[in-house]
């Protein structure tokens, strides 16, 4: 693999700012990209990513927009272009959200709000993005799904369902485009240590922890090496696929 696969590469990474985002934005940058951390409402987490980017001599800008807007969604993607003077090459539609209850119990506005941003926000960033990529004749696209997305999970019908759309989202995608140059793939995490899972109690942490026979939580590293890998000409005949990076707990 090439010290710096990604160089040059104008990237956006939606819901870039924060846990996996983050950790994906700077992995993608040491590779060499040019990053447009996306972020919704915390411009200081953004701020934080892009100046540890620059820091360690990589290039980053922070771009503004709701996924779920589809005007906002390709203004991002012009906006990223527009600060690094050049074509997007690569885009990690990474952002996502939960409203985690029973069915009996999740409101429509919580099924609805779920669905925009993990599913309609992925759509509306990624036709956006497919857009100037078919110009080009070239570009690659990862999508995130989840563990939730494939096998399903206790009080999380909104979330499985908006994953298991990406997941069809994808592969769809990828047989729409391939002719023309351009990938797509997804990755489906499991249990990640991030915000989300830093406040599991013990027991809970417990039970995860004995399914999956890694024996232990991911890290947000974890899937920025396989986004970067994705990403990355070493994937060069990689579309259509579903990798999934959760320790074993989906076998």
């Amino acid at each position: 693999m090439a010290e710096r696969p990604l160089e040059g590469r104008v990237t956006l990474v939606t819901g870039g700012s924060r846990g996996i985002g983050a950790a994906i934005s700077q992995q993608l940058a040491a590779a060499g990209a040019k990053v447009g951390v996306n972020y919704t409402a915390n411009r200081e987490a953004a701020d934080a990513v892009v100046a540890a980017i620059t820091a360690a001599g990589g290039e980053a800008v922070a771009i503004h927009g709701d996924v779920s807007d589809p005007e906002a969604a390709g203004a991002m993607v012009d906006a990223t272009e527009e600060a690094f003077g050049d074509d997007l090459w690569n885009l990690v539609a990474n952002a996502g959200i939960t409203r985690d209850n029973l069915i009996s119990r999740i409101t429509p506005e919580d099924w609805d709000r779920v669905i925009d941003v993990n599913l309609g926000g992925t759509f509306h960033v990624a036709r956006a993005a497919s857009r100037k990529m078919l110009r080009k004749k070239r570009g690659s696209i990862v999508t995130m799904s989840s563990v939730v997305g494939l096998h399903g999970n206790l009080g999380q019908t909104n979330y499985a369902a908006s994953k298991g759309g990406v997941i069809a989202l994808t592969k769809a995608l990828a047989k729409e485009v391939g002719s023309r140059g351009i990938r797509v793939n997804c990755v489906a995490p499991g249990y990640i240590s991030t915000e989300l899972t830093d406040v599991l109690n013990d027991e809970i942490r417990g039970i995860l922890l004995a399914q999956t026979p890694l024996g232990r939580l991911g890290e947000p590293e974890d899937i920025a090496n396989t986004v970067r890998f994705l990403l990355s000409d070493d994937a060069a005949f990689v579309t259509g696929a579903i990798l999934s990076v959760d320790g074993g707990l989906g076998m």
